[in-house]
């Protein structure tokens, strides 16, 4: 096959490269993208998609189980149960939509696709092998958007019935016993889909509590929850050994014990995904395993960008479609960089926790005077409504002039009030400009309003 130019290559089409090449085909820059698997990524083929869909299924099911057991509201249901092969249909359905969605975006903004692996020849030139054979692209400005997979347990490695996020969202079955091995996002979230889909679940969590990534007084409202659900969750305890049936695990004192398990999810982190295309041979600067880069997304080697996963924490898909928007901007010629100040955190736990900006703990660490005020949602109106008054709205502030640091909420549904809090902080609100705005009413987000006049000394509905 005839050699391929362009000014830009992108390799990868998860959520960084995907964006970063659309928005440049907008822009008039000549691109082509070089994905191996389906356009979209981890995130949307085996990761963010298919777990939130998978989430919302158990959640569905578990009210069926509470109608039929007892009633509440008036409404009682049949002896609900799961048939997982069209549970997983629909998934496989929500995926294909959006990935043929994807596909059909970067054709409209006149980029060139191609299946297979890309592996650096030096920094301007790679080769892509796929089905057809092996086809040379020589590019201006190369993006890495390479992204990142679940990182093993030596004691206990992947194989047979010990599996990663990726098999955990591709079962055919149910299964009856479930072990997760960390208490984090992603171990959370799918043990308590299966834990409502019927499955027996245990969470095993090196730490001394779940999530220790935020503070106690957001994750409690979790802990509580996956108590009433049946879940166990076994802190400062970590996973010693597998045997095919039994996890054997240990306390922070030494005891060892056993759990019965037909699954067990580990789910401990995940890594970048450097080792592949070739990138050890460019000799790129690191930080520790990330590629490391400066604010306009650049390697140290010339026409070089680096995206999403693969450049460091926080690795989220929202940060990765930024920065590949921004770099496609810069590759056009426009004068981009990154000021972000604010990127929110989500935990799709039951229930939700969002947190943006600085934690309490965070602003002291930094020597900040700041003012602190929560609202919970039993005085909320529509939680009470919903039958979901656990948690609570907080807000972090400069106790000088009110600035806004950071927003946290911890509630059902609260995901969806990450744009007003990230707004906020990009707009450089006050706690009286949230306060003075109308909050529609009755809706969870007053409960924003509402922290932010607690802070001000001016409470209405506390």
């Amino acid at each position: 096959m005839p050699d391929l130019a362009c000014k830009l290559l992108v390799i990868g089409a998860g959520p960084g490269g995907y964006a970063c090449a659309i928005r440049a085909g907008q822009l008039g820059v000549d691109t082509i993208i070089v994905e191996a698997a389906r356009d979209g990524g981890t995130c949307l083929n085996i990761g963010c998609i298919p777990s939130k869909a998978l989430v919302h299924a158990g959640d569905e099911f578990a009210r069926l189980r509470m109608y039929a057991a007892t009633g509440a509201m008036g409404l009682s249901a049949g002896a609900p149960s799961v048939d997982f092969t069209k549970t997983n249909a629909w998934i496989g359905g929500v995926v294909d939509r959006l990935s043929r969605g994807v596909t059909g975006l970067l054709k409209k903004a006149g980029v060139r696709s191609l299946r297979g692996e890309a592996r650096f020849r030096d920094g301007k030139t790679v080769v892509v092998r796929g089905s057809d054979g092996e086809q040379r692209i020589r590019a201006e400005n190369v993006v890495i958007a390479t992204g990142s997979e679940p990182v093993p347990l030596p004691s206990v490695p992947f194989g047979g019935s010990v599996i990663s996020s990726t098999e955990a969202l591709s079962l055919t079955v149910v299964p009856q016993r479930m072990a997760v091995i960390g208490g984090g996002y992603i171990g959370l979230e799918i043990g308590t889909a299966y834990a409502k889909l019927g499955s027996t679940v245990t969470v095993v969590e090196a730490a001394e509590r779940i999530l220790p990534q935020w503070d106690a007084a957001l994750t409690e409202p979790v802990v509580r929850r996956l108590s009433a659900l049946g879940v166990s969750v076994l802190t400062s305890t970590k996973a010693m050994d597998w045997s095919g049936s039994h996890l054997t695990v240990a306390s922070a004192e030494g005891q060892a014990s056993e759990i019965a398990a037909d699954k067990v999810l580990v789910a401990v982190g995940r890594r970048p995904r450097t080792d592949s295309a070739g990138l050890a041979d460019l000799r790129l600067s690191m930080s520790g395993p990330f590629i490391k880069i400066d604010d306009r997304c650049r390697t140290s080697m010339r026409g070089v960008y680096a995206v999403g996963d693969v450049t460091g924490e926080p690795m989220l898909a929202h940060r990765a479609i930024a920065q590949g928007e921004m770099v496609a901007g810069i590759i056009a010629g426009q004068p981009h960089a990154w000021d972000k100040v604010a990127i929110p955190a989500i935990c799709f736990t039951d229930p939700e926790i969002v947190s943006v900006g600085l934690l309490p703990d965070e602003a002291k660490r930094q020597r900040i005077d700041v003012k602190v005020a929560e609202f919970p949602f039993k005085a909320n109106g529509r939680a009470l409504t919903t039958e979901r008054d656990d948690g609570f709205v907080r807000v972090v502030a400069r106790a000088d002039n009110g600035a806004l640091l950071g927003a946290q909420a911890v509630g059902e549904g609260v995901s969806e009030l990450s744009a007003a809090f990230t707004l906020a902080l990009e707009m450089g609100a006050r706690l009286d400009d949230i306060a003075a705005t109308i909050h529609a009413h009755p809706t969870r987000s007053e409960a924003f309003q509402e922290a932010c006049l607690r802070a001000l000394g001016l409470p209405l509905h506390i």
